[in-house]
């Protein structure tokens, strides 16, 4: 198996076009300047950390493919004194690439929203915002709540299954009692939004990394459901996983098992 031809068909589930601008999509180390075009195996992963690349040199992996991309900030210097250096000065030094999708995923029309929303029960989906490029992708969803209606409790008790989130912050939405009709969500930081599930209808909006006025602002117009970025992001390593394994049925995907969320819930 060629390290080609795996990105070709993440990148045919989820073209780089559909990246936001600020984004870095792509490859974060090119196979050509590290190791051969054969692919020895692949790890799956959220983050790029030194423990990831130990894992897939353990795992004789030769290719990481991640959600976040391993290189975001600019890097004036390669000294290995933070995480990100240490990782990219591990995976070159023992001959792994590595390939993140980050907001193409995000946006890919069955990308890390949709995923969610299909876990949650959502029918009826159709992206939040819409991308310039697909009317078909875009950031986010927005759709018809399980069984056509939940309350506001179950839907947050739901939530809190689904994502393997311990706790969630949550708002009074217009009626504390009224029942959930359309649900709108967002993977990762998604506050940005809130104000177009509003406009769009939605009785609840589920997202992470809400800040304090977005609350004060909008908690008692929408039922805002806030969860860790960790856990609206780590099913991306079961999306990576099922591209590979059924365009390639008999190629193994590992997915990393080192990784657990930076913040513990007390």
């Amino acid at each position: 198996m060629t390290i080609s031809a795996i990105i070709e068909a993440v990148e045919a589930y989820a073209p780089r076009a559909l990246q936001e601008s600020w984004d870095n999509t792509g490859w974060q180390i090119a196979p050509e300047a590290v190791t051969s075009g054969q692919c020895s195996g692949v790890l799956v992963c959220l983050d790029v950390t030194p423990a990831v690349v130990d894992e897939a040199r353990a795992l004789g992996c030769n290719l990481i493919i991640s959600h976040h991309p391993l290189i975001f900030k600019g890097i004036r210097s390669l000294t290995g004194t933070s995480p990100v250096q240490r990782a990219l000065i591990d995976a070159v030094r023992h001959g792994i690439a590595v390939y993140s999708c980050h907001t193409a995923l995000d946006s890919a029309p069955l990308g890390v929203s949709h995923e969610l929303g299909t876990l949650l029960g959502l029918t009826g989906m159709s992206p939040l915002a819409p991308s310039p490029l697909d009317p078909c992708a875009g950031l986010g969803v927005i759709g018809t709540a399980p069984g056509g209606a939940v309350s506001p409790d179950r839907l947050v008790d739901l939530v809190k299954s689904v994502y393997n989130a311990p706790t969630v912050r949550v708002t009074p939405g217009r009626d504390g009692r009224r029942d959930i009709r359309t649900v709108a969500l967002c993977s990762g930081s998604g506050g940005e939004f809130i104000t177009t599930a509003i406009s769009r209808g939605a009785d609840a909006y589920v997202t992470s990394d809400v800040r304090y006025h977005d609350f004060l602002d909008h908690g008692r117009d929408i039922l805002i459901i806030d969860t860790g970025h960790f856990e609206s992001e780590i099913c991306t390593k079961s999306i990576f996983s099922r591209i590979i394994s059924q365009k390639f049925p008999n190629f193994a995907v590992h997915m990393a098992a080192c990784e657990h969320p930076p913040v513990r819930y007390v």
